[in-house]
């Protein structure tokens, strides 16, 4: 499976960006597929997920309100609109699947990140 996304960049605060997450698989595939960031001296946090079977979505509070995470399923893709970004939601942020077979672990699988910068 590969991940590959795309999207990041540089951004003033209150500014708009939307990530892609271009999957090798239909999405479908996956139980869900998600976006995480990791800040500079931080942990991987998860930003928003969305089920692979459904259109049952999660997000952090700190997101709740600004980004919208999506998919569209003939493209294998999946999306984060990001609108009223703010300095602390600089990070890098990497897309990712989950799934989980009965009678075998559970695998993630993580794209190579893409970079978003928000400037004060």
């Amino acid at each position: 499976v590969q991940l590959v996304e795309s999207g990041g960049g540089l951004v003033q605060a209150g500014g708009s960006l939307r990530l892609s997450c271009a999957a090798s698989e239909s999405t479908f595939n996956f139980n869900a597929m998600g976006w995480y960031r990791q800040a500079p001296g931080k942990s991987r946090e998860l930003v928003a997920a969305i089920r692979g079977g459904g259109d049952s979505t999660n997000y952090a509070d700190s997101v709740k309100d600004r980004f919208t995470i999506s998919r569209d399923n003939a493209e294998n893709t999946i999306y984060l609109q990001m609108n009223n970004l703010k300095p602390e939601d600089t990070a890098v942020y990497y897309c990712n699947a989950f799934t989980r077979t009965w009678g075998s672990p559970p695998v993630d699988y993580w794209g190579k990140g893409t970079l978003v910068t928000v400037s004060s």
